[in-house]
């Protein structure tokens, strides 16, 4: 494809997010979402995720300054399909990593032709970003945060991306048009009153939307991913703002059969690999206490199981071997570096964050040896002659 093909290609309308949560409402089930991973969300493992039905994926973080001044930092943080058919595409959020309006607008404006939105990341809590006034520091910036989406709305508007500026769109039809999404993902403050504070100033009123929709991972900048998250917080603010857009939890999805909430849009699903004999949750959550139902939540995103598992939201408790296939063959026409794909390949070949922690389709030794192969005919061959031994099976097997 010549670069006048790859322009007209990547320069075709997108999908809007928002019609994305609309498909999801129709068929009575939740959205589901691919979270930001450093060094993991790349081109080829998005790509595998959706293919086993995740509806959004996101980016791992970019440095919005470090994106707007380096064409090599665009070139390797934002990596996207030139190929894949319209309805192979997919859906992808650009999340940056920004604390000022200028920087965050002109590296959505530089990201608005290859994406189908952008996000602000007011949640990693990593000590750097935090020192840098990036991440979950701005959730004591509200009125910065607020300034920042702004500043992207009015940039992607002027640039053309602004949903209501494609003419050719009916006015109800979000899914129709060229526009770019906004939105933030954020934690959530010990004294809860002030996340309340943080979402009124960043949403703005119900005539001037500031952002499209909202993630929340309700644990504070200082609770370790060890700790349930805290679903009475997510309760209380699903209630007092999920009628007013869509919100995404991120956190503690390990499996659709082991949430700690339940929802109208989450019926009992159907799962593959459930056995009789699966170990009692592990997550940390209490399964005797019975669960808070949130019936204002638009979607699950996940980050540590859809690493472990891919297939997550296709209903399997554990990797089954056909989300490795697609994942190599991914990997070959989008490559990543040889101990990267590997390290996927061990989360994936391990047991995971299912409900039975003795299922794996790789043992600890096998999966040893796979980390010591120098090159990629050699994880191939090693793969497939296991494989071999096993029948050719997917599914799991079991390691006591």
């Amino acid at each position: 494809m010549d670069s006048e093909e790859t322009a007209a290609r990547l320069l075709q309308p997108k999908i809007h997010p928002l019609k994305l949560f609309d498909a999801a409402r129709s068929q009575k089930r939740l959205l589901y979402a691919c979270a930001p991973m450093v060094r993991y969300s790349k081109l080829a493992f998005r790509q595998t995720v959706h293919h086993f039905g995740t509806d959004l994926c996101w980016t791992p973080m970019i440095l919005a300054k470090e994106f707007n001044r380096s064409r090599v930092a665009r070139d390797s943080d934002l990596t996207v399909s030139t190929t894949a058919a319209a309805h192979d595409e997919v859906p992808t959020i650009a999340q940056f990593g920004a604390n000022d309006p200028v920087e965050l607008s002109r590296a959505a404006s530089l990201a608005a032709p290859f994406v189908n939105g952008v996000d602000l990341n007011c949640g990693c809590p990593q000590s750097w970003a935090c020192a840098e006034t990036l991440g979950a520091a701005l959730m004591g910036r509200r009125e910065l945060v607020r300034d920042m989406v702004v500043a992207t709305r009015e940039r992607l508007a002027r640039d053309g991306w602004d949903v209501d500026s494609f003419a050719g769109a009916d006015s109800d039809d979000v899914g129709g048009r060229v526009g770019r999404s906004v939105s933030v993902k954020i934690r959530v403050h010990k004294d809860l009153r002030q996340t309340v504070d943080f979402i009124t100033t960043v949403l703005g009123d119900e005539h001037h939307r500031n952002i499209d929709w909202l993630t929340i991972h309700p644990r504070t900048r200082s609770t370790p991913s060890s700790i349930p998250i805290n679903v009475e917080a997510l309760e209380t603010l699903t209630s007092m703002f999920g009628t007013k857009l869509p919100i995404l939890v991120s956190g503690d999805v390990f499996t659709l059969s082991t949430l700690p909430y339940t929802s109208h849009l989450l019926d009992p699903q159907p799962t593959f690999t459930t056995s009789s004999h699966s170990s009692p949750d592990t997550t940390g959550n209490d399964s005797s206490k019975p669960k808070l139902h949130l019936p204002n939540l638009s979607g699950l995103m996940s980050a540590r199981a859809l690493l472990a598992n891919p297939a997550l939201f296709a209903g399997y408790d554990a990797c089954p071997w056909e989300a490795v296939d697609v994942f190599m063959n991914n990997v070959a026409r989008a490559p990543l570096p040889l101990k990267l794909a590997i390290h996927h390949l061990n989360e994936m070949c391990g047991p995971g964050f299912g409900p039975d922690r003795n299922a794996a389709l790789l043992s600890k030794k096998e999966r040893i040896r796979l980390n010591e192969i120098s090159n990629w005919i050699d994880v191939i061959d090693y793969i497939d002659e296991i494989k071999s031994q096993r029948g050719g099976k997917g599914g799991v097997v079991r390691f006591t």
